[in-house]
């Protein structure tokens, strides 16, 4: 089963910025969809945003829309999580995520999770 491990976490600013890197042991491409979630403190794990199996395509959280960006290295079998305009409220445990089968968007229903990476913005 694929293993994974996110990077990238850390404390910022209100407005700034973070690059999250989940890092697969295996292909993903074509096999795995893979997306980002997230879990503050005393909410539920919600979906922030997947690429799916090929990254052809993407598909965001309303609440995270026109501000963050998922992208794909195949090369390196690692997704990223660009995010610009940080609120406070964007503050969670960031987790990525993977699994094999399902239909467009994934938005959930997800097998395989990393240890997840902590972002906390300041207000």
């Amino acid at each position: 089963q694929v293993q994974l491990v996110e990077s990238g976490g850390g404390l910022v600013e209100t407005g700034g910025s973070l690059t999250l890197a989940c890092a697969a042991s295996e292909r993903t491409f074509s096999k795995y969809a893979m997306a980002w979630f997230r879990q503050a403190p005393g909410k539920e794990r919600e979906f922030v945003a997947t690429n799916g199996w090929t990254a052809t395509n993407e598909y965001y959280a309303d609440s995270v829309k026109g501000r963050f960006t998922i992208s794909s290295d195949n090369a390196k079998n690692t997704v990223y999580l660009q995010m610009n305009s940080l609120k406070p409220e964007d503050t969670a445990v960031y987790y990525c995520a993977a699994k094999r089968y399902g239909s467009w968007p994934p938005t959930m229903g997800y097998d395989y999770w990393g240890q997840g990476t902590q972002v906390t913005v300041s207000s």
